[in-house]
């Protein structure tokens, strides 16, 4: 080996001290985005989509679906109350409704990361206070992230496991170190975590409920707590970040109060009495058969809207839990999605107001279409072996009917066929059978409105000797089967946000599938995805994420592991007329009620409407 000269030892010595440098060092910046930059410049007064001079007072009333008895909404044990996490605690940074994934300072007030995101670090704001007054320190950073990493929900510890070490380099800056370079996304999901006071949990055991009021270091505190039944928070009038730019024009309201209800029925003829104030309509029948004839609506007291959005659907779907031996078979799950009637349920439960959801990003740019080709190709060929060959030559379609109910023969033939050809054949009890066992499996829904949907699917699959029964529980139940995977079918939503990353793992890997409560709920062990979430995670461009995401997309589908449901491109919402509204509706957040303000005039004219009503 040739022997170098001092000189260009010392020249070499110059550029790795010059990376090591680089890698050490960052401009502190009140924003960041995961790809490009920010749209919010330093300078920014507020956000573009709030009115800076909303008046503050009045009170929204609100409504919950379902029960609570904890205060604490960070772990498994129990049912949080609606909103604990949202107004009493605080994040170090926050994103805006009008990007794909930018976050701005919080608690901190600056963010430091160095060009391969090796680390990132957080300069607290000095008056950031809880709402004891205490501080907010780096020591409550370290001390929430390391709590829920040990006692929080299993999301915790899925979506920072990419975190190396967090240290204190004063009272007011902590700087976590990754196990890698290159994920764009983890020093903004860094700052996303809940702060939580550590001195107020000393001597407290962090992973059991509780009713005690917490401390918090948001714009409302809690005011009053009925178990089950209510919640009211009131503002915080001298809350720290009021006046910071991204949240000037935001939490208007003094007080904000949500009652608990355990049947939908009766909330929506709760909203109709005036008990609360804004409902959002998830049932397409209702929106269109139980809104028109009511009278505030009638005149006009009520505001009925549909408005349109630009968000990925998600994918709701009937989901198989592939831990049942029933479902762990591909042409199963194939074969079962030849059984639902999507165009004859659309037509007659939901007015032909819903599109069939094709896939997991649907209503976006992220969404797979086609067959792969270019760099998504590329992607997907080395697990050429390991994925089906019609994923490579033909485009991912559903089964489809004209919604007419008398075309449904042809799909079932192709279900039977399928499940034939696997081996299934009607046994002695009239079921079919495999092996001796029979296909027979339980859908667990905690919405009796589902009931409609699915019904018609069961009476199909009774038609190709497939018995499924329909349980129906209320949430506490549901929540904890969903948590022990207890379930064959059930109805859920895989929520999907513009810049996916580290949330996916906890969705679909192999890791999360045997971790009681993750979002792994069809139990995936596929080591192609496993790959294919790396790649998505560490997309160094808005580019390569889309590209990624395409082929992620692609392999999910083609897996069966869902029957994908449906989707609307739009928030229906009604609302008592006694609001102000930001005249810019933000692009990703339809129903943006925390910029919204209460209008005094409006609501003694509704007021005066109401007794004219009653007289």
């Amino acid at each position: 080996m040739p022997r170098l000269s001092a000189l260009t030892v010392l020249f070499c010595a110059l550029i790795l001290s010059g990376l090591a440098y680089a890698a050490e060092t960052a401009t502190p910046v009140p924003g960041i985005a995961m790809h490009g930059e920010p749209k919010y410049g330093a300078d920014f007064k507020h956000l573009d989509y709030v009115n800076p001079d909303a008046p503050k007072g009045g009170e929204l009333h609100l409504a919950a679906e379902g029960t609570f008895d904890s205060l604490n909404p960070f772990i498994i044990k129990g049912n949080a109350a609606p909103g604990i996490g949202e107004y009493v605690y605080q994040t170090l940074m926050t994103g805006d409704s009008d990007e794909a994934f930018s976050e701005y300072g919080l608690l901190a007030e600056t963010i430091e990361t160095p060009k391969d995101r090796s680390w990132v670090a957080f300069n607290l704001r000095k008056n950031a206070r809880w709402s004891d007054g205490k501080p907010v320190t780096a020591d409550d950073v370290i001390w929430s992230f390391h709590t829920l990493m040990e006692k929080g929900m299993p999301f915790y510890r899925s979506y920072y496991a990419g975190v190396k070490d967090v240290v204190a380099e004063s009272p007011t800056r902590v700087k976590f170190t990754f196990k890698s370079t290159g994920s764009q996304e983890l020093p903004l999901v860094v700052g996303q975590f809940p702060i939580l006071p550590k001195h107020y949990w000393e001597g407290k055991n962090f992973g059991e409920s509780t009713t005690d009021v917490p401390v918090g270091s948001g714009p409302y505190k809690v005011k009053s707590f009925e178990s089950g039944k209510r919640i009211a928070f009131e503002r915080d009038k001298d809350w720290w970040a009021k006046d910071l730019p991204i949240t000037k024009g935001i939490y208007n309201f003094d007080t904000i109060v949500y009652d608990a209800y355990r049947d939908p029925t009766v909330m929506l003829q709760s909203f109709f009495a005036g008990n609360f104030d804004v409902h959002v309509e998830n049932i397409a029948k209702a929106w269109f058969t139980e809104y028109d004839d009511k009278p505030p609506v009638k005149d006009g007291r009520v505001k009925k809207e549909e408005i349109h959005h630009d968000l990925p659907s998600g994918m709701q779907s009937f989901v198989f839990n592939i831990r049942r031996p029933v479902f762990s078979d591909p042409k199963v799950r194939e074969a079962l999605n030849y059984t639902f009637d999507f165009e004859w349920s659309n037509k007659q439960l939901a007015y032909g107001a819903y599109t069939r959801t094709k896939s997991y990003f649907d209503n976006s740019e992220l969404a797979s279409s086609g067959v792969p080709a270019g760099e998504e190709l590329k992607i997907l060929a080395p697990f050429k072996e390991q994925l089906p060959d019609d994923l490579f030559t033909k485009p991912f379609t559903l089964p489809k009917t004209s919604g007419s109910g008398n075309d449904m023969r042809e799909n079932l033939e192709t279900a039977k066929k399928l499940l034939e050809g696997d081996g299934w054949k009607i046994g002695p009890g009239g079921l079919l059978e495999k092996n001796g066992q029979p296909l027979k499996f339980e859908i667990l829904i905690d919405q009796e409105a589902f009931e409609r949907w699915i019904a018609p699917m069961v009476s199909n699959l009774k038609k190709l000797g497939i018995q499924a029964n329909i349980r129906y529980v209320d949430s506490a139940q549901y929540e904890k089967r969903l948590q022990d995977f207890d379930f064959d079918m059930t109805v859920h939503t895989f929520g999907e946000a513009l810049s996916p990353g580290n949330e996916q793992r906890n969705y679909w890997t192999s890791e999360k599938a045997d971790i009681r409560g993750s979002q792994n709920l069809i139990g995936i062990k596929n080591p192609v995805i496993d790959k294919l979430v790396d790649l998505v995670i560490s997309a160094p461009d808005r580019e390569q994420l889309i590209t990624r995401t395409h082929a992620l997309d692609r392999v999910l589908l083609w897996n069966y592991y869902v029957i994908p449901n449906w989707h609307l491109n739009a928030a229906r919402v009604a609302y008592w007329d006694k609001f102000g509204k930001p005249s810019v509706t933000p692009k990703y957040e339809p129903v943006a009620l925390m910029t919204w303000w209460y209008d005094p005039a409006k609501a003694a004219k509704l007021a005066e409407k109401g007794k004219s009503q009653v007289k």
